[in-house]
């Protein structure tokens, strides 16, 4: 199993990006997905997750309205849109699947929101 995010960089407070995480290794399409970040001296938190069909989602509450997740099947691929950017955003975003017993993360990619 093979995460590997990208996206991430420096972002005015109001701004957007949008973060994507490559997989492979595995039946892509049958597990649900997830996005979390990690804050400096702070615990990593989930984001959003997405239901292996994406028609389900679910996102913390200090992103709903503001982030969107989403996959593309065919192309191995999980997305993360940022819309809103706030200066407590600034987090390394991860993503991860659950794969047999056990969880898998990418190497992260840092996004700091700042002017």
């Amino acid at each position: 199993v093979q995460l590997v995010e990208s996206g991430g960089g420096l972002v005015q407070p109001g701004g957007s990006l949008r973060l994507s995480c490559a997989a492979s290794g595995f039946t892509f399409s049958s597990y649900r997905m997830s996005w979390y970040r990690q804050a400096p001296g702070k615990e990593r938190e989930l984001v959003a997750h997405i239901t292996s069909a994406g028609g389900g989602t679910n996102y913390a509450d200090s992103v709903k309205g503001r982030f969107t997740i989403s996959r593309i099947n065919a192309k191995n691929t999980v997305y993360l849109q940022m819309n809103g950017l706030k200066p407590e955003d600034t987090a390394v975003y991860f993503c991860s699947v659950l794969y047999g017993w056990t969880n898998y993360w990418g190497q992260g990619t840092q996004v700091t929101v700042s002017s």
